[in-house]
């Protein structure tokens, strides 16, 4: 990425993460927790650490559509909310059996599995809460979009789909299929959060930026993928290698790695060439798109 364009891309990064920070640790600041270790848990899963890549395309989206900041806070704040969550039950003994997240123990090992289990029940609840108590025309489009893209039509539905394919021989369409609900659903649903902020269902421009999250939303599981084959574990935050220790299927198990590379490659290429009815507004779109395909998330 171009120097100027990287800088660009940092200071809206470190600015959309400070700000959804902030949104996110004052909710646990408003009010006095009912159960304490239930509330730490909650934010051992939410606050310790995070890209907030997903918060960051939400205002990315809403602000190339004319949204302010002010309006986005709360859909930022919702869809890292689920993201928080889905991370604490992908970990469990039970799902992936992961005891590391974000260069952190995950949940269940730093409390219990119960206590993770029923951390991760409230910051879904809380994601919805956090959505609905905002006043807005297109109040109704805003929970559907996080609500689909969250259950047994998007991540959950993902999630079973990749925890049958442990140990099978899906082909690219098949593992396709499976991310585009697993890691593009919340992906696809960010942008349009930002998007549905600014402007109605039917306006082009939104048709426009979903078409870029469904190539990005992609692209980043293929890069994450080919992460876990050449990263460490210091640098990803999490064991590296999981996924041929578990037999699961891969973009580069299926491709090599130059084949996967080459995807995601094409994909980004795919997700620019989309956001060419935004014009200029959209050019934080792209260096993300770029960035993602760079650099470690």
């Amino acid at each position: 990425m171009v120097t100027a364009q990287a800088s660009r891309l940092t200071t809206l990064r470190q600015a959309s993460s400070a700000r959804v920070d902030a949104t996110l640790a004052a909710l646990f600041d408003a009010r006095p927790a009912v159960d304490e270790r239930l509330e730490a848990a909650m934010r051992h899963g939410l606050l310790v650490g995070g890209k907030r890549l997903r918060p960051l395309l939400v205002y990315l989206a809403g602000q190339a559509l004319g949204a302010s900041e002010d309006d986005l806070d709360a859909p930022a704040a919702a869809i890292e909310l689920i993201h928080a969550y889905s991370l604490i039950h992908d970990d469990l003994p039970a799902m992936d059996d992961d005891d590391l997240r974000r260069g952190q123990p995950t949940v269940h090992k730093a409390f219990d599995e119960a206590t993770a289990i029923l951390a991760g029940d409230a910051l879904q609840a809380l994601a919805f809460e956090v959505l609905a108590s905002r006043p807005h025309p297109r109040l109704g489009p805003l929970v559907t979009t996080l609500a689909v893209a969250s259950g047994r039509d998007g991540m959950v539905a993902g999630q079973a789909l990749d925890l049958a394919a442990v140990g099978g021989h899906p082909d690219v369409e098949a593992l396709a299929h499976m991310h585009a609900h697993k890691t593009g659903a919340l992906i696809v649903a960010a942008v349009r959060l930002g998007g549905l902020v600014a402007v109605e269902e039917d306006d082009p421009r939104l048709a426009a930026l979903i078409r870029y999250a469904r190539a990005i939303g992609l692209a980043f599981q293929i890069h994450d993928d080919i992460l876990d084959v050449t990263g460490d574990t210091a640098t990803l935050g999490k064991m590296s290698g999981a996924d041929a220790a578990r037999a699961k299927p891969t973009y580069p198990s299926l491709l090599g790695l130059a084949g996967a590379q080459r995807k995601a490659n094409t994909l980004i290429d795919e997700a620019i060439a989309a956001l060419a009815p935004l014009g200029e507004q959209a050019a934080p779109l792209a260096d993300l798109a770029h960035y993602m395909i760079e650099r470690d998330h």
